[in-house]
């Protein structure tokens, strides 16, 4: 099973709400860049955060690999959302190979705890940045970074 871990591109510093903050033209660059890493990758879904950076993140991505498959927005990956419910979400799924699009600090939690099993090891995580997580399951402690990219 492979998890990638895509932390939204850079966005504008102010919105009306956080949730309606669009990414700069630097946070859509560096998200193309990003996604070069996800080339040739058998993407079976892209699940990404409602707020409106996410969304055009995965759009970036979904246009610069061509990818016409499953794409999901789930509200349980948004900043600060619960790392129990995030996983009890993803333990449902049935795909093998899984790109997840949202943010910090629940990314580098989400991480760092697939990896590490701990809550006190968030794997750092700059946006654009790309985790990809490998394992027999998503759960605690039980999944290896696989690589890394930081790009920003």
């Amino acid at each position: 099973m492979r998890l990638w871990l895509l932390r939204h591109g850079e966005a504008e510093p102010r919105a009306r709400t956080d949730a309606e903050r669009n990414l700069t033209e630097g946070g859509r660059r560096d998200v193309r860049r990003s996604a070069t890493f996800l080339r040739g990758k058998p993407l079976q879904v892209v699940l990404v955060s409602p707020y409106q950076r996410a969304q055009q993140t995965a759009d970036e991505v979904c246009k610069a690999l061509g990818f016409s498959g499953r794409r999901e927005t789930v509200d349980w990956a948004t900043p600060e959302s619960d790392l129990e419910e995030a996983l009890r979400a993803l333990d449902l799924r049935g795909e093998s190979d899984l790109l997840l699009v949202t943010h910090q600090p629940f990314v580098g939690n989400l991480a760092g705890w697939l990896v590490n099993g701990s809550h006190s090891e968030p794997l750092p995580m700059a946006t654009a940045s790309l985790a990809e997580l490998e394992g027999e399951a998503i759960a605690g402690g039980l999944m290896q970074l696989a690589s890394l990219h930081h790009v920003g």
